[in-house]
C-alpha cells in the first residue's frame, strides 16, 4: 500500500468511526462539526494539492504525467489545478422549502 493510499484509507476510517457512534446524538453533533468545518478543510487541501502540483511541475513533469498522477483527470486540467482554477461549478442545490414556496400559486 502507497503513502497515498495509505492516507485515504485513514479517512475512510475516521468516516466509519463516526458511523460507529452508537448514540444518534453524539454522532449528529460530531458529524455537524465537521461539517461546519469543511469548507475550510476543503479549501486547505485543494491548496496542498496545488502546491504539489506545481511541486512537480518545478520537478520538470509535464502536464500529462501530472494528470496521471492526479487521475482521472485531463491534461488540460492538471494545469488549471496547478493555476488555482477551479472545476465546473456543480448547480446549486434547491431547498425543499424555497421551491415549494415557488411551486405554489400566490393566493
Amino acid at each position: 500500500m502507497t503513502d497515498r493510499s495509505e492516507e485515504v484509507r485513514r479517512l475512510r476510517e475516521a468516516i466509519k468511526a463516526f458511523a460507529a457512534i452508537e448514540d444518534d446524538a453524539a454522532c449528529t453533533a460530531a458529524v455537524s462539526e465537521v461539517l461546519r468545518d469543511w469548507p475550510d478543510l476543503h479549501a486547505e487541501l485543494r491548496q496542498l494539492r496545488q502546491d504539489r502540483v506545481n511541486n512537480l511541475r518545478n520537478e520538470r513533469r509535464t502536464w500529462p504525467e501530472i494528470a496521471e498522477i492526479i487521475g482521472d483527470v485531463t491534461p488540460e486540467r492538471a494545469q488549471q489545478i496547478g493555476k488555482g482554477l477551479r472545476g465546473k461549478k456543480r448547480p446549486k442545490a434547491v431547498n425543499p422549502r424555497t421551491k415549494a414556496e415557488a411551486d405554489d400559486p400566490p393566493v
